[in-house]
């Protein structure tokens, strides 16, 4: 055997651990832009290539459907098969279509979650958050203005008090950035920046982003 074919059966071995299916119970949210429908759904299994999915609705085989699952945000994907499951639920498989830095923070995500079945909400941040403590408000887009407060903020994203729960995926405005309601905490909600990336400084580093009310 040559050291260039011990070379990809390792590289294979490791992708298979790298991708393989993990069981999980997550609950989320199914958006099927196609069709202009979204209803709750439930993961039952998940790796960083794809998903098993529980739901009232089932989009055809190849249809392009948006995912947001509890504690694991947004993910695009394909609807791979449906199968009919054991509860008079029906399943069908997801396959994601995603960057490989994505995927190995999906990976390592899964990895925390298969060790002691907590999700790490740390492991999916592309930016450092830092504590950011103040007041400020939120739009939703029935227009409903939310007033909440701020626990912690950065370039990608922010964290909120607030006793008000918009659907996961929903779209609102806060200050100046657009988000997108990422998942639940015990204390609120936090949102994923949507709008383009801040302008940066003159030093070349990003500035934060403007939430205008917060004070």
């Amino acid at each position: 055997m040559t050291v260039d074919t011990d070379a990809a059966i390792a590289k294979t071995r490791q992708e298979r651990r790298r991708f393989r299916r993990v069981p999980v119970d997550l609950k989320g949210r199914m958006f099927v832009p196609g069709e202009e429908r979204e209803a709750a759904c439930i993961i039952t299994d998940m790796s960083p290539a794809g998903a098993q999915v529980i739901c009232g609705i089932v989009p055809p085989v190849q249809a392009a459907v948006v995912l947001y699952v509890d504690g694991f945000g947004r993910l695009e994907g394909t609807v791979t098969r449906a199968i009919k499951g054991e509860v008079d639920a029906t399943c069908f498989g997801v396959r994601f279509h995603c960057s490989a830095h994505k995927r190995d923070r999906l990976a390592e995500q899964l990895a925390v979650y298969a060790s002691d079945g907590t999700v790490d909400q740390t492991a999916l941040r592309r930016h450092d958050r830092k504590p950011t403590r103040g007041l400020a408000h939120f739009t939703r887009a029935s227009g409903e203005i939310v007033n909440c407060e701020v626990l912690d903020l950065s370039l990608g994203g922010v964290s909120l008090v607030t006793d008000v729960r918009p659907q996961i995926g929903e779209i609102v405005l806060i200050g100046q950035m657009a988000g997108r309601v990422a998942r639940f905490h015990e204390n609120g909600i936090a949102i994923e920046f949507v709008t383009p990336p801040p302008e940066k400084s003159a030093t070349g580093e990003p500035l934060p982003p403007k939430l205008s009310a917060l004070r």
